[in-house]
């Protein structure tokens, strides 16, 4: 098992800096600053969630018209609906399913091997969470898949009709500005489509939470965590460097292929996830005097504040890079296959 865990004269363990359970390891400026940090996070967060998902339904101006859809807007098949029409829903619905059963057996495995204690890792947070999605859109896929076989709502006659509009809109450009056009065709996707539900939504919500938390826990370990241990001479084994680096890749591959809208005040769910984070290991550790599971965590150390203040800046560039694959799948998907692709930018 030693390519799995890895040989035990390299395993390297964290220091304990200080008694984690004495009050005076919290009464002191280093915690006041970093609380600050965390607490405006929250705030902040909360502040874009109460603002932005509120209402989810688009209203009608006086003439009849479809107003500007609302920031967090999703529908409900685009949970299920690959983001071109030839490709059927059954192939999304296999992906998600293959990619939760190989999630769900490699963290079966790792607390197999490693034990519950690897839950104190915000890698296995993340892991757990991605499972999560792939879970739940596993259910989506299968629910969608019966909609599209079925035809319930007139999905494929509304498809057919949404084929029709795009190539008027599409003979039409010589003659109105794109602008317009785009406009007006977002206009006629909105018809007949009904709003997502709860799960809909939580999925949505999920989706986005990992998009940053996955680019955040790769990038930590990759370019920090992994040259630190280099040096202490630390073997990285096979289940390591796959919880950092199959969840990237499933979730690449399913952005690729999905229908998902990618609205960028959904950060606060990423900055809330992490914030979760930070405060369970606080509490934990307030009870427990155990090791911190990341250096940059240890409040004894007179850097701690700049070491939680540069990892919150963190989360921005991550979201970002994450958002950039976004707008590369739907420039690149939209100049491809214009008459085929069916996402809402």
């Amino acid at each position: 098992m030693d390519f799995l865990t890895g040989a035990q004269k390299h395993s390297w363990q964290p220091n304990m800096t200080s008694d984690t359970t004495n009050p005076s390891y919290w009464l002191n400026w280093r915690i006041l600053l970093c609380s600050i940090w965390v607490l405006i996070s929250i705030v902040v967060a909360s502040f874009l969630i109460w603002k932005y998902e509120g209402s989810r339904s688009n209203s009608n101006n006086e003439n009849g018209e479809v107003q500007k859809e609302k920031a967090g807007i999703l529908y409900e098949d685009e949970v299920w609906r690959p983001c071109l029409k030839e490709i059927h829903p059954a192939w999304l619905l296999a992906f998600r399913v293959g990619g939760f059963l190989a999630l769900l057996f490699l963290l079966i495995v790792t607390v197999k091997v490693d034990g519950g204690s690897i839950f104190y890792y915000y890698t296995q947070w993340t892991f757990t969470l991605i499972t999560v999605y792939f879970g739940l859109g596993s259910v989506l896929s299968m629910y969608g898949c019966y909609k599209y076989h079925n035809k319930v709502g007139g999905i494929g006659d509304q498809n057919e009709k949404l084929d029709a509009e795009q190539g008027t809109y599409t003979g039409s450009t010589d003659l109105e500005n794109s602008g317009a056009v785009n406009s007006r065709k977002t206009a006629r996707l909105q018809e007949g489509r009904e709003i997502a539900g709860p799960w809909g939504y939580i999925f949505q919500i999920i989706f986005q939470m990992n998009a940053g938390a996955v680019m955040l826990t790769d990038c930590v370990f990759w370019f920090i965590i992994v040259p630190f241990l280099a040096i202490r001479d630390y073997n990285l084994n096979f289940l390591v460097i796959n919880m950092h680096t199959i969840n990237a890749v499933f979730l690449l591959g399913d952005t690729a292929l999905n229908c998902l809208r990618f609205p960028w005040f959904r950060i606060s769910y990423f900055f809330l996830w992490t914030a979760i984070y930070a405060i369970f290991q606080w509490i934990l550790h307030a009870c427990v005097s155990v090791w911190w599971p990341y250096p940059f965590l240890d409040l004894s150390s007179s850097f701690a504040p700049l070491w939680y203040l540069s990892v919150g800046v963190m989360h921005i560039p991550c979201y970002c890079l994450f958002a950039l694959i976004m707008k590369l799948k739907h420039t690149l998907l939209s100049k491809w296959f214009p008459q085929s692709y069916q996402c809402m930018g």
